[in-house]
């Protein structure tokens, strides 16, 4: 498997980000249950933004990640201040695959 770190990059207080909220949710739900989420939540130092972890089948890349990303409501919806995707490599971790 492939890692990837996604960091979104939003106002805590986003009218936008507080209505889509549900919707964004439910979708990480459905890729909790298709087992490519890790984790995700936001940043509770008051500053907004969340961090997202989800893991592709190898041979996956930055492009593919990206590509499941874009369905996510904040960003078809132009929620999002930035984005960012990283591939990440757990070392040490306490992953299931």
């Amino acid at each position: 498997m492939n890692y990837f770190a996604v960091h979104y990059l939003y106002a805590g207080d986003s009218e936008q980000i507080i209505t889509l909220r549900p919707e964004h949710r439910a979708w990480l739900g459905g890729l909790r249950d298709e087992n490519i989420l890790v984790g995700s939540g936001p940043y509770t130092d008051g500053l907004g933004g969340a961090l997202i972890i989800i893991r592709l089948p190898e041979p996956a890349t930055v492009a593919d990640a990206e590509a499941l990303m874009d369905q996510d409501p904040f960003q078809q919806e132009g929620a999002l201040a930035g984005r960012e995707i990283r591939e990440w490599n757990p070392v040490l971790n306490v992953f299931a695959e």
